[in-house]
């Protein structure tokens, strides 16, 4: 009895000495996020003690039993820099401490494999590289990669035409065709699909995109000329196991991007399929004709990543997209498609694509890349018809060597096109062309000492119909410290041309095609100096500024020449020369209270230089400016994204003297706003207005389309001001204010 009554007293006394210190001590706990998700596996420490705990799958971490007192918290993970914060913990309190490391991602050490054909951490490529990841357009959601890159600094999609609305892309002022599109490193978007091939690469399974601005001809040929957008998609492995993106707009336009990951065996694939859907006759400026284009679109993209010995590389990808689009007088039907009734537009397209790398199994880092796409147009521009054909099978042998202070990469390729249309370019050129482009590379990175680096590469390829190319380039990167890089990059570039695959203008509208003799490959040659500085301040405020200064020399430049006669499109090398210059910012900023602020700007002077007249290019703006305005309300789980874009006055292609409509663009802007929920666990909510200053192109014109009352041009209409029937005017996307609804959902 006295024994139990000593062990009752013990425990009695045991628990008010626990409840004593208990009430002397405090706990932690919290959360810690990026980008609006979750970090497992983050280490939470107080400086100075060994008290250190790990957050949970769900970025949720407790430290109890915390002594009254000041501690320096601190956040750290693999990826991101180290992140503290002063607390003061008082007695009993239960302090609430979260972290938000989106500022602190080290981005400066981003693996990228544009710049120099091979991975490597940004921070140590000579090229620049510009990165952006699925957040960065989540901003701004677009149901395709060529809507969403009118976000990106020095990157437009310029629409080539008001009624079909095909489009392609330009980098610091150079029209699409001077543009490589690369999926996975390969060039497999290019010439016919440059133009029709842009829509339906499903966002959900692209991991970042890469762009390099200035010609990369040197390391992946012809059509590198004006810069490279490298669309990287995810590895399967790292993907979630399933995703959806479905949105909608009082446009009543309808997209949906699915993602679902499957594991057989030692292979792990990941699927993916884009469809989208508008079909909304709508005419806000009452000429009778469509203002936006109509569409059916569908894309399935899937990629295998397959586990080997000593984890060798070995992928491979496919993808098929299919579409329908029309766009024309609002009573078109397809029973009109091809006649001189009522006019249309209409396209169908058929594309296939495969794609992969295998890492040879030798000791020596050997990889040998390939695709093939073959790609299918039937169109009709009213009674004209355009019916195409191309095949492109790509192989590329590479060996990456390092020799003390050298970064070997040495490889040799092999591009075959095949190509066949109904125009008078393959007529002139001879019909059914197959072309040849046999090649080899060399470059050689070379570290002269820790914060200075030397790239030299050359290429030689040979072309079946144009003979020897040589395209020699170099850089240089001075690292003045870890987050100050100077770069310094040069080179020459070379593109062969088809013209109706490139330029839409030839195709469409009553202009006839004057093609003055045998076109030459035209040749460039280019000079880029690049800076980057970021600065981080112990709160977690970043400030980062990238700037470049660049310049553009053009030999045997191919000009559609509009102004000799405004019922032809004279084509001819330039008896002359061309050039683009121009300086491009792009400011980060980044507050400690969740405001983030995104700025670009760009000016260029792209013109052509004949018998010695200046002609400022067509359809290019001397400014443009972009930005993205984001923040969250952590309490409510609530961001708020504005973003926006900018662009000064570009020359227009009027079709004769007596055209009433503006030379030159006025100032135009589209701004956007969007609100996203992210309370639920695994629902993301999102909705918006897309172009808040309701801004078209018709404002302050008599009207867009000239002769659309007389489409066929027949001799017995009269059309006001005697204009022949041309859709070429457009310079902006003819969409008027409207709201947008989505929802994502994963399953990681």
């Amino acid at each position: 009895m006295k024994a139990i009554s000593i062990r009752a007293a013990t425990t009695i006394l045991f628990i008010f000495f626990a409840m004593s210190v208990w009430a002397q001590t405090g706990s932690i706990e919290g959360k810690v996020i990026s980008e609006g998700s979750p970090l497992p596996q983050v280490n939470i420490s107080l400086q100075g003690t060994s008290s250190i705990i790990m957050t949970d799958s769900a970025g949720v971490y407790k430290m109890v039993a915390i002594a009254a007192g000041t501690y320096k918290v601190q956040a750290s993970a693999v990826g991101f820099r180290k992140m503290s914060k002063t607390i003061i913990l008082k007695k009993g309190e239960q302090l609430k401490l979260d972290f938000d490391l989106s500022n602190f991602q080290n981005d400066l050490n981003e693996v990228v494999v544009t710049g120099t054909l091979k991975e490597v951490n940004r921070l140590e490529s000579p090229v620049p590289v510009e990165v952006y990841t699925p957040a960065f357009f989540r901003k701004n959601p677009t149901p395709s990669i060529f809507e969403a890159l009118q976000n990106v600094n020095g990157v437009r999609p310029q629409l080539n035409c008001n009624i079909c609305n095909t489009g392609d892309i330009h980098i610091n002022g150079l029209e699409g065709p001077y543009t490589m599109i690369l999926i996975d490193g390969m060039p497999i978007v290019s010439s016919l699909s440059t133009v029709y091939g842009l829509s339906g690469i499903p966002n959900s399974l692209v991991e970042q995109i890469e762009v390099v601005k200035g010609p990369a001809s040197s390391l992946y040929g012809s059509e590198a000329v004006g810069g490279l957008i490298n669309i990287i998609t995810k590895k399967p492995q790292n993907a979630p196991l399933f995703s959806a993106d479905v949105f909608g707009t009082t446009y009543q336009e309808f997209n949906a991007d699915l993602g679902l990951k499957t594991k057989v065996g030692s292979a792990t694939a990941l699927t993916g399929v884009n469809y989208f859907k508008f079909g909304n006759v709508v005419d806000h400026n009452h000429d009778n004709f469509t203002d936006v284009t109509l569409q059916d679109r569908v894309s399935v993209f899937q990629k295998w990543n397959f586990q080997r010995k000593d984890n060798r590389l070995f992928t491979i990808a496919g993808r098929y997209l299919y579409e329908d689009r029309w766009g024309g007088e609002t009573n078109w039907n397809k029973s009109y498609r091809g006649g001189d009734q009522v006019y249309g537009e209409s396209i169908y397209t058929k594309r296939w694509e495969f794609l992969g790398n295998y890492q040879l199994p030798v000791k020596e880092k050997i990889f040998l890349a390939f695709s093939y796409n073959n790609h299918d147009q039937d169109s009709r521009y009213g009674t004209k018809s355009y019916i195409a054909t191309q095949k492109v099978g790509f192989g590329q042998l590479t060996w990456d060597k390092k020799l003390k202070n050298h970064d070997l990469l040495v490889g040799a390729a092999l591009r075959y096109t095949y190509y066949d249309d109904n125009t008078p370019a393959t007529e002139l050129n001879n019909p059914a062309k197959n072309i040849w482009l046999p090649g080899v590379f060399v470059q050689d990175e070379i570290t002269i000492a820790p914060k200075h680096k030397f790239l030299a590469g050359f290429r030689y390829d040979y072309n079946s119909l144009h003979g020897n190319i040589f395209t020699p380039r170099f850089a240089y990167k001075w690292n003045l410290n870890d987050n100050n890089i100077l770069r310094l990059n040069a080179g020459t570039g070379f593109r062969v041309v088809n013209i109706f695959t490139e330029d839409h203008a030839a195709l469409t509208g009553a202009r006839d095609v004057v093609i003055v003799s045998q076109l030459k490959p035209e040749k460039s040659y280019n000079v880029n100096l690049n800076y980057l500085r970021k600065m981080y301040a112990a709160d977690g405020t970043f400030f980062g500024i990238e700037a470049s200064a660049f310049y553009t020399y053009f030999n045997n430049k191919i000009n559609g020449n509009y102004d000799i006669d405004p019922n032809k499109i004279i084509y001819n090398n330039l008896d002359g020369y061309a050039v683009s210059k121009g300086l491009t910012a792009n400011v980060d900023i980044a507050l400690n209270n969740g405001l983030k602020f995104v700025l670009g700007a760009t000016y260029q002077d792209v013109a052509t230089y004949e018998k010695g007249v200046k002609k400022q290019q067509i359809l290019t703006e001397k400014f443009s400016g972009n930005w993205a305005v984001s923040y969250k309300i952590r309490k409510l789980d609530l961001g708020i994204d504005y973003t926006g874009n900018i662009y000064s006055p570009m020359r227009l292609p009027l079709v004769g003297p007596s055209d009433p409509r503006r030379e030159f663009s006025p100032v135009w802007s589209i701004q956007n706003i969007q609100f996203t929920y992210s309370g639920f666990k695994r629902f993301e909510l999102y909705g918006g207005i897309k172009n808040l200053l309701n801004w078209t192109p018709n404002r302050g014109n008599p009207f867009i389309i000239a002769g659309a009352n007389n489409p066929f041009d027949k001799p017995d209409v009269s059309t006001p001001y005697g204009l022949s029937f041309d859709p070429a005017y457009v310079y902006g996307p003819n969409q008027n204010i409207r709201g947008f609804f989505g929802i994502r959902y994963t399953i990681k």
